[in-house]
């Protein structure tokens, strides 16, 4: 059984997650809320773009593991490929009518490195809407289809992305910089990426769909992400199979800002 991502299979799975992106776009002015046993908020939406896409990654390769926020996959540790994916991330603001939400599919390796990603976001954008990011296992960034050459040195942190809460979790009393906050984990952390004048990101307790994919993009440019208290991020078991948040708060950007960004934005005690 061919589980090779090949050309053809990736052509095809990008073709997938821009077209969901698409529809979720025009699906948006008439979505309707509501909210699922931990509180948090689904649309129809959602669940229809996740049961699109694993439907489609279950036809075409089927030895591969898939983890969806809105649905539940057998997992196999042998698997050649894990996809992870969040069919809205965002959903908050995206059942609300806000332009800062993603279709992100994240792809890891069999050693659980994030090393590929597709996502959609159809009305975001470099200054203007519409952003499709794609990368490759092993290829080059791909941005709307153009090779993204990146930026200079994003060593100090003034301008930084976060989570709504994260005024209440750290102390910002030695940071003179900006804060960015769009509603969407995976746009924070793609921020530091495409935008010129961010330089890194902090991303309070969620779960590998929130992260997989941006953290790829990540990885391809020399950031990373690490815990606040300087463990590695890690794909383990209680992220993939148990489906657990993660703890503590990651920071997000290359060696230099985090680094910095541990100093000037500690958690608060």
């Amino acid at each position: 059984m061919d589980v090779h991502l090949d050309q053809h299979h990736l052509d095809e799975l990008a073709h997938v997650v821009a077209d969901c992106g698409r529809w979720a776009k025009a699906m948006q002015a008439s979505v309707h809320r509501s909210y699922k046993s931990d509180g948090t908020p689904v649309t129809e939406v959602d669940l229809e773009i996740s049961r699109r896409i694993v439907e489609h990654i279950e036809a075409q390769l089927p030895m591969c593991n898939i983890v969806s926020e809105e649905s539940l996959s057998s997992f196999e540790a042998d698997a050649p490929w894990t996809f992870i994916l969040d069919p809205i991330d965002g959903t908050d603001v995206y059942s609300q009518g806000m332009p800062c939400w993603a279709v992100a599919l994240g792809i890891l390796d069999d050693k659980r490195n994030p090393v590929g990603a597709m996502i959609s976001c159809p009305r975001w954008g470099l200054g203007e809407e519409d952003l499709f990011i794609r990368l490759d296992p092993g290829k080059e960034l791909l941005i709307n289809g153009e090779r993204f050459a990146g930026y200079g040195a994003k060593d100090e942190p003034h301008q930084i992305t976060m989570g709504s809460s994260g005024q209440r979790h750290f102390d910002f009393s030695a940071f003179d910089g900006k804060i960015r906050i769009f509603g969407s984990a995976i746009l924070h952390l793609l921020a530091p990426v495409i935008y010129p004048h961010v330089q890194g990101a902090i991303v309070q307790s969620c779960y590998a769909w929130d992260v997989a994919a941006s953290h790829a993009v990540m990885r391809a440019v020399s950031m990373d992400l690490e815990y606040v208290d300087g463990r590695p991020f890690v794909y383990d078991d209680g992220l993939l199979i148990e489906r657990n948040s993660f703890e503590p708060a990651l920071y997000g950007g290359n060696e230099a800002c985090i680094t910095a960004l541990r100093r000037l934005v500690p958690p608060k005690r």
